[in-house]
């Protein structure tokens, strides 16, 4: 062969190998997480057809259980993942958690609330094509009651991924496709229902909903975008209390509202598309924005509040984290940023940093558990335990990993943390695993678990108190 026929063949080989190369995908570890076709926002329909099943309500044969304990919205009662239960043994991790009773649910991510002796949940049913409202009695895992509606949602990581909020007589969802109901947490009777999308111009976030619903006393906080950024709505009636204009037209997020002191006055954070903000608490007014808090594919981890006015922001996608300090001047409020940080100081995929004891903890991306000080410099951060995208919350001071990473995936981990560093306690197999990314809830010594497609609940100690 010729010496300009090898250049030739050789030449044609390097083509066909760039070509090649170029076909891949380039960053295979996140191609799963875009939203198919169908799930991307600009694609999704408003049907105006009549549903199959505008609603249904079917009574079950279970009791409310005698259980003690409120885990009441997303996070627990105070929105910030952290529990004190003095019903707990100081050594209570000696022992394995008991299984109590486990269900198949419908393949998501949705956690749980605890209410009077029940559990609620956001369901999905993949075949009758229905979202369903689920409340069981926390002893036995039976159902008191589920509620039943059309919504026509496609596979997409799953459907359901919100946790509902409940209070007194009122328990408040939102559906994949922001359908929102607000039921009697003991009878499901329904008392109003809202469609975001028609009623606000809402723009379903990729991926579905994940924003967890606010009540408030006398009303639900929800974060539409569309025609306003906030609203307050009155749980008796569904009439509007308050709504926040939402001039720049940001849409909605999977990120939750979280609420804060400051100035002797309550406010409302929250993370639009267009920046992070905060509002009014009482009247709904817009005091502040920071545009330059955007997450271009999804903006997941809630605001968390570590006083002072000021507010804390992490999340994926190569985001990291940043701080935020609240000021009141003579023309009203600004967010100047007090810091930044890179993904690989502190950050987080999915889950909401806890606020410890004047510290931040978290999973930061790459699986690692990470320390970091309020003033941006981390503490510490574990090589050792990697983790993938499950919850974590602080009990008794403690810290509690859920873990859906492939080599121990379903493991509960409890560590006990400190600036100082993190020791690991114990570990137990507590569930398959797979996609276990669901918030947990926790009341009266129980803890509950999901992966995609298998709902738990584990006794952390027997006879506990509250």
């Amino acid at each position: 062969m010729s010496k300009s026929a090898i250049m030739f063949l050789l030449e044609g080989i390097g083509l066909v190998a760039l070509i090649g190369w170029l076909a891949l995908p380039t960053h295979p570890e996140m191609s799963e997480r875009i939203p198919i076709p169908e799930n991307d926002p600009a694609n999704i329909v408003i049907e105006n057809e009549e549903p199959e099943n505008p609603g249904t309500l079917i009574p079950g044969d279970a009791v409310p259980s005698p259980d003690q304990g409120s885990w009441s919205q997303f996070r627990g009662v105070n929105r910030d993942a952290i529990v004190d239960d003095p019903g707990l043994p100081d050594k209570w991790y000696e022992t394995e958690p008991r299984v109590v009773w486990k269900m198949t649910v419908g393949e998501g991510h949705a956690g749980a609330v605890i209410h009077r002796g029940c559990l609620y949940l956001v369901d999905y049913d993949e075949e009758a094509k229905e979202d369903v409202i689920r409340c069981l009695s926390l002893d036995e895992g039976k159902e008191v009651w589920r509620y039943s509606y059309s919504s026509k949602v496609k596979r997409n990581h799953g459907m359901s991924r919100t946790v509902p909020a409940v209070s007194g007589d009122y328990l408040v969802t939102l559906g994949p496709k922001c359908d929102v109901h607000c039921f009697h947490p003991m009878t499901g009777e329904l008392y109003w229902e809202k469609d975001l999308v028609k009623e606000y111009g809402t723009r379903v976030p990729e991926w579905y909903a994940g924003q967890c619903p606010l009540i408030e006393k006398d009303r639900v906080i929800l974060a539409p975008g569309g025609k306003c950024l906030l609203t307050a709505i009155d749980l008796a009636t569904g009439d509007t209390i308050w709504e926040t204009p939402n001039d720049q037209n940001w849409d909605m997020t999977h990120v939750s509202i979280v609420p804060y002191e400051f100035e002797g006055e309550k406010h409302y954070a929250w993370c639009a598309t267009g920046g992070a903000l905060g509002v009014n608490a009482e009247t709904g007014k817009l005091l502040w924005t920071h545009p330059d808090w955007q997450i271009k594919i999804a903006n997941i981890p809630s605001p968390v509040d570590v006083g002072g006015g000021k507010i804390f922001l992490s999340g994926g996608y190569n985001a990291g984290s940043e701080m935020l300090q609240i000021l009141k001047t003579d023309s009203g409020y600004t967010a100047d940023s007090v810091f930044k940080t890179e993904p690989t100081v502190f950050g987080s995929d999915q889950q909401t940093p806890i606020f410890l004891n004047g510290f931040l903890y978290g999973v930061i991306p790459g699986g690692k558990l990470a320390c970091l000080d309020l003033n941006g410099n981390q503490q510490w951060v574990d090589e050792e335990n990697l983790f993938g995208l499950g919850p974590y919350m602080a009990i008794n001071g403690k810290l509690l990993v859920l873990d859906d990473n492939e080599k121990k995936p379903g493991e509960l981990t409890l560590f006990d943390v400190s600036p100082q560093g993190a020791t690991r306690i114990a570990g137990w197999k507590a569930i398959e695993g797979h996609d276990a990314w669901a918030p947990v809830a926790y009341a009266g010594g129980k803890l509950i678990l999901r992966d995609a497609t298998t709902l738990i609940c584990m006794q952390l100690a027997e006879g506990n108190a509250i």
